[in-house]
């Protein structure tokens, strides 16, 4: 195998790779756990931070 055909297939690879994850970010079944996961830095903490 020569450099043209190893890109080649690294390209293929990268761009089914690249599919997978835009496929599992936009799925429905993780939408409510991305939207818990967006609005975890807005929530308070239930217990005082102590501070030395």
């Amino acid at each position: 195998m020569d450099a043209g055909v190893i890109g080649s297939i690294v390209t293929v690879v990268l761009f089914v790779l690249f599919i997978g994850i835009v496929w599992w970010a936009y799925h429905r079944g993780n939408r409510k756990r991305f939207e818990e996961a967006a609005q975890l830095p807005f929530q308070e903490e239930d217990h005082e931070t102590r501070r030395p």
